[in-house]
């Protein structure tokens, strides 16, 4: 299509949307978690190491606003809370499982292009730095 078409305006705002949500870390762990058994809130957040309650909170509620997961209440004491994917959220199991399957595969490979760039990099930026006068305001010991 020709830039500027209207429908790839359109089309870049859907896949932008459509990626903000399932692209973020949170979101992915929390599908591929899921993607095994339906799990309590609790299970999760133990699951998922760093994501605080908060974080948990909206992520869930996100990902079941796309229609990716269902929250289900029983109303027992206390109230249990059971989160699973619908038939849309396991079918985005497939894609991002091959893509933390790629980044696991290629880890390695992508540590060593960023260490290559840095170094390449670091000499300029130190030139850069002496031109503009960065640490010339130190006096020797």
């Amino acid at each position: 299509m020709k830039q500027g078409n209207i429908h790839e305006t359109e089309g870049c705002r859907a896949v932008s949307g459509v990626l903000a949500r399932v692209g973020d870390k949170w979101s992915v762990l929390i599908v591929t978690r899921l993607g095994r058994r339906a799990m309590r809130f609790s299970e999760i957040r133990r699951e998922i190491a760093g994501i605080s309650q908060r974080m948990l909170t909206l992520t869930l509620r996100g990902l079941e606003r796309d229609g990716l997961i269902t929250r289900t209440v029983f109303p027992t004491i206390p109230p249990r809370v059971d989160y699973e994917l619908t038939a849309l959220g396991r079918s985005l199991l497939e894609p991002v499982t091959a893509l933390a399957d790629w980044a696991i595969r290629n880890q390695k490979k992508i540590a060593e292009a960023q260490a290559k760039f840095d170094a390449a990099a670091a000499p300029k930026l130190t030139a850069i730095a002496r031109h503009r006068g960065v640490g010339n305001n130190i006096a020797p010991a």
